[in-house]
């Protein structure tokens, strides 16, 4: 069964270089368009698509209008941003992602309809993909039966339920206090940070450095969304500050960060402008490398929603170090990538719906690892 797709912007050419993009996907139909957001959301609830691709700024009702119009009446349509790489962009996008859209993408900065068809089509494929196993899985939980309830049992022969095993590889080695908290997170990224971080207290006593795959801007504009709910400190990390407790540290878009020791041990930030990998500027994995090769054993690890597999690597790395490593369980993840390649690798100890996640960061930086 096709995803079927509505388009929603207020430029003729950019809806034609859309709906060119999406038709030149398998399994995907274009529904309509709408060059408004008055009629975007009247379309939704006549057409009933599976996804709506949404422009930001546009007459009658803009972006953020519809999302808020499309939660009021429950639709069911997910929904990809299309937003300018400005920092006006980024700072819409990210408001759209709280008000429950499911990723964005860029409007490319080529000239011309072809190559900016092309962009667009790479940038929707996979997405579109990720997105339509999302709304499988959706289904699948939906339409699952609800177990009956249990006989209670007697209170003598009632034991401690044990915690259901992650799918990974038994830790080897013993685990000390973890001196910092590493996070790489990629689609439903922001939506996730947003579940976990306000709800570490601004006393934690270690810093916090994440990876979110964003273009220069946006994490600008992320860190600033972040600050305004969370008792710890948030910010865009800078080359060369010393790392603090109580502070996030969101990596630069279009950069790669790392961790750096100068003389006297102090932990340090690196921005650098070496190459992307796995595709990603910035990178988790380049991230993750640094900690193990340069604090061994001093931190601990959690992989969020996300597409490919950025981190698994370094999180191989951390694992040979007994670092501890949580990931996002597939219930939760907008795209259950990054999480299940680290679980499929066997370097994760535990998988946690992400309402559980926060309070595991903090029992294990206390010491207490179930």
């Amino acid at each position: 069964m096709p995803i079927r797709v509505l388009v929603a912007d207020d430029s003729v050419l950019f809806r034609r270089v859309i709906t060119d993009a999406l038709a030149s996907l398998p399994d995907v139909e274009v529904v309509g368009s709408a060059p408004n957001g008055k009629l975007a959301v009247q379309r939704v609830r006549e057409l009933k698509p599976d996804l709506l691709t949404l422009d930001m700024e546009m007459p009658e009702m803009d972006g953020l209008a519809v999302l808020d119009a499309l939660r009021e009446t429950h639709e069911d349509t997910l929904v990809i941003v299309v937003s300018a790489l400005t920092q006006r962009g980024g700072q819409l996008t990210m408001k759209a992602l709280e008000r429950g859209a499911s990723d964005f993408i860029t409007k490319p900065d080529t000239t011309g309809a072809e190559a900016s068809r092309a962009a667009i089509t790479k940038e929707l494929a996979p997405r579109v993909r990720a997105l339509a196993h999302r709304r499988e899985i959706r289904k699948i939980l939906r339409d699952s039966p609800q177990p009956a309830p249990s006989k209670p049992v007697p209170p003598r022969e009632k034991a401690a339920a044990p915690e259901q095993p992650s799918r990974t590889a038994v830790r080897q080695t013993v685990l000390s206090k973890p001196e910092m908290v590493l996070i790489g997170v990629s689609t439903g990224g922001p939506n996730a940070l947003t579940q976990i971080l306000p709800r570490i207290p601004g006393t934690i006593g270690v810093p916090l450095l994440v990876v979110q795959h964003m273009p220069p801007v946006f994490t600008q504009s992320l860190a600033e969304s972040l600050s305004t709910k969370c008792a710890l400190r948030v910010r865009e990390a800078s080359h060369g500050e010393k790392l603090d407790p109580n502070t996030v540290y969101i990596a630069p878009g279009g950069k790669q960060m790392r961790l750096a020791s100068p003389a006297g041990g102090m932990k340090t930030i690196e921005i650098t402008d070496d190459p992307p990998e796995n595709n990603c500027k910035p990178a988790v994995d380049y991230l993750f490398r640094s900690a193990a090769n340069r604090f061994p054993g001093r931190s601990m690890a959690v992989i969020l929603t996300g597409m490919g597999s950025d981190g698994t690597l370094g999180l191989r790395l951390l694992k040979r170090h007994g670092c501890y490593i949580i990931a996002q369980d597939e219930a939760t993840c907008v795209v259950f990538g990054m999480p299940k390649a680290a679980i499929d690798a066997g370097v994760v100890d535990v998988v946690l719906p992400i309402d559980a996640i926060p309070d595991r960061i903090v029992a294990s930086v206390r010491g207490f690892y179930s």
